[in-house]
């Protein structure tokens, strides 16, 4: 299993492979691939939970999925992302949040979408040994701020801020960053300026690594982002088994003679 040092060490070195996961079999499959790094998104609560967007994800399922995939994973390293209003409210109560992903959960590291105000939070939970990656760019907790999920660090201003804060994470004790839905000039720049491996989804090729949500890279999702890719058609292998398991019970093919067992010794009760 790699640690947090590892994966600083990949900087610039070797890509960095993360995938989503939010329960024991995909985590076990995504584990068996190789991948380095298992989020436990809160992206959840789009994908498994049925919510519009991240917001209603509480800290308690981010823990009961966070342990489902930490029981199912021996290699990769397994990142807990910290849910809306978790944490940066107050100190006390984000730095048991984010302990408990560790301490109950079994998670190596937290991730925090982050702003101003997570600097000395990153800070204060590396100080107490819980790894941070951060995350910059497209924070999809701040939709309602942004009135949706458009593209971030599209003009100067805002390019330099995002660069700022990745700066001042780093020197906070961040272990890695996710830079999400940025140009890729820009990605490309912050990570040329950090010591620390940038993690891109929709931030181009020159980041360290990349992370898809694993719905959409097996094809299990309805409808993928621009920026992601469909490596598989799970959805059509589901669609496919499911409508034939239908047509074998309103048929009379399933269940067969196989699929059932008579005990003979026991005699009629009607």
């Amino acid at each position: 299993m790699p640690s947090v040092r590892d994966l600083r060490a990949k900087a610039g070195e070797e890509p960095i492979t993360m995938l989503t996961a939010y329960d024991a079999p995909t985590a076990s499959i995504v584990d068996e691939a190789g991948v380095d790094i298992i989020l436990v998104g809160d992206s959840l609560g789009n994908t498994s939970l049925g919510y519009e967007d991240t917001l209603p994800v509480t800290v308690d399922d981010m823990a009961r999925h966070t342990g489902a995939v930490a029981r199912a994973t021996d290699d990769a390293l397994v990142v807990a992302d910290m849910p809306f209003l978790s944490v940066g409210v107050d100190e006390r109560a984000s730095v048991e949040n984010a302990g408990r992903m560790l301490k109950e959960e079994d998670a190596h590291a937290v991730k925090l979408e982050c702003g101003p105000h997570t600097v000395d939070l990153t800070e204060k939970l590396v100080q107490l040994g819980i790894p941070v990656m951060a995350h910059l760019g497209l924070t999809p907790q701040h939709v309602n701020q942004y009135g949706g999920y458009p593209r971030q660090g599209t003009d100067q201003e805002a390019a330099e801020r995002i660069l700022e804060l990745a700066e001042a994470h780093e020197e906070a004790g961040a272990f890695s960053l996710v830079l999400e839905h940025v140009p890729s000039n820009l990605a490309a720049d912050v990570t040329a300026a950090l010591d620390i491996p940038t993690i891109g989804i929709g931030a181009g090729p020159d980041c360290d690594g990349q992370v898809l949500v694993v719905d959409d890279a097996i094809g299990l999702s309805e409808w993928t982002p621009s920026f992601s890719k469909q490596f598989g058609d799970v959805r059509g292998e589901m669609e496919s088994a499911i409508g034939a398991y239908v047509s074998a019970v309103e048929s009379g093919e399933f269940p067969a003679d196989e699929h059932s067992h008579e005990e003979r010794d026991l005699e009629e009760i009607y």
